[in-house]
């Protein structure tokens, strides 16, 4: 069986995901958060840190741990409670732990709103959900019943554990321009940039109870696909790809949220 060591891994995402130059909130702290003896010789990828994935991935015989939200999301903590479990289950499995968050949503073939789109059969022409000087979504034209594009995304996030619901839909409203932003993609900053762009539908992961509202009095559909399931694809993707890359095997750790 192939091992990889962590440090080789490390310096091959910091290379193809530009980890130390994609701005990100202070939490996500991306890269390596929990370092093991090694080598890598199975990989586990997951949406979120918890002890849930935490074991599940130990079960696998994985110890590496390839996650979208790490361990530090709370901001500075005292290790215990919740917070020592997970790192005690990570010490225990030897189990190293890297996250990726917005150098994920970013790049142009690993970002999660880039391989939705590709899921939904939807062709992206530009950037969308600015943030600083990254775009962490994607946006397009098409000229679908807009209706049936919800349908398309109700089938794809199903299985991943997520009942898609959108805001109101205007009779015979057809999408022609769109966005997409995985996550919780519907804010205020997001919500001005599709007004500005001329977007008639906006698929993203989860948003706030006023976005919906909103929305609806401008002529907006939000599609709410769900957090958690808009977020699986880009650390499959990734997964997938250091397993081509350094010959170790790797599973997903499916630990849906409900969000």
């Amino acid at each position: 069986m192939s091992t990889v060591a962590l440090s080789e891994v490390e310096a091959h995402l910091e290379s193809l995901l530009g980890i130390s130059s994609i701005p990100d909130y202070p939490p996500a702290l991306n890269g390596v958060q929990v370092e093991h003896r090694g080598p890598v010789r199975r990989i586990a990828a997951a949406v979120d840190c918890s002890h849930r994935t935490i074991t599940a991935a130990a079960s696998q015989g994985a110890n590496l741990l390839l996650v979208h939200h790490g361990l530090f999301w709370g901001g500075l903590q005292p290790i215990v409670g919740a917070h020592a479990t997970r790192i005690r289950a990570l010490l225990d499995a030897d189990m190293a732990l890297y996250s990726a968050h917005l150098p994920l949503d970013a790049h142009d073939t690993f970002g999660n709103s880039r391989l939705l789109a590709a899921a939904l059969g939807l062709t992206p022409t530009a950037g969308f959900a600015r943030h600083q000087h990254i775009h962490c979504g994607v946006r397009g034209e098409a000229d679908l019943d807009t209706a049936t594009l919800i349908t398309r995304v109700g089938t794809w996030a199903t299985p991943w554990g997520h009942h898609t619901v959108a805001s109101p839909i205007p009779a015979g409203h057809r999408t022609r321009r769109w966005a997409i932003c995985s996550g919780s993609g519907a804010q205020v900053d997001t919500l001005k940039e599709a007004y500005a762009s001329g977007v008639d539908t906006l698929i993203v992961g989860e948003g706030p109870h006023w976005t919906a509202v909103d929305a609806e009095e401008r002529g907006l559909v939000i599609v709410y696909a769900g957090h958690y399931a808009t977020e699986t694809l880009g650390v499959r993707a990734l997964a997938a790809h250091l397993s081509t890359t350094f010959g170790v095997p790797w599973d997903f750790v499916h630990a849906p949220t409900g969000l």
